[in-house]
């Protein structure tokens, strides 16, 4: 098929977690056949800033999906419940303004150690499941009205 194009935007605040989300996320793209070439990567300060970043590329109109990773931990953050539906409304528009498909891959946790458990731990790769839902909606959006493959992870 034609060469399919993604953005991973990673959120600085609590990096050595959201690296962990973007790395499952390029290993959902790598095992659904989207090399790393074509997975540009770019980092914002902190989840409040992943919805200004995903506007701005989705309108550069190089992307068939983006992908938003971050984390923000309740008894570090003020306004915890403040940032996180910010990331997520904001994200959400972005997709609905532009068309093009941006999925959340945003950690609220209470704790460190409950994000590193969503970050590739115990629970599951929060990343990895961002960037499997931006291939189908991808596809989605390129089909619309067909019926889609549905990605699940490795």
């Amino acid at each position: 098929g034609a060469r399919r194009h993604y953005g991973g935007i990673g959120a600085r605040f609590h990096e050595h977690i959201s690296k962990r989300l973007l790395d499952g996320a390029l290993e959902a793209f790598r095992a659904h056949g989207v090399p790393d070439r074509e997975v540009e990567v770019v980092w914002v300060p902190g989840s409040f800033e992943l919805p200004q970043a995903a506007s701005h590329l989705a309108r550069s109109g190089r992307f068939d999906a983006l992908v938003c990773v971050g984390v923000v931990i309740k008894g570090e953050t003020p306004h915890f419940e403040h940032v996180g539906r910010e990331a997520a409304s904001g994200i959400s528009r972005v997709a609905l303004a532009t068309g093009v498909p941006v999925t959340f891959g945003v950690i609220t946790a209470l704790s460190e150690e409950q994000a590193l458990d969503r970050a590739g731990g115990k629970v599951a790769n929060r990343g990895e499941e961002a960037a499997l839902a931006a291939l189908e909606m991808a596809e989605f959006v390129k089909r619309p009205g067909r019926r889609t493959r549905r990605y699940s992870g490795g």
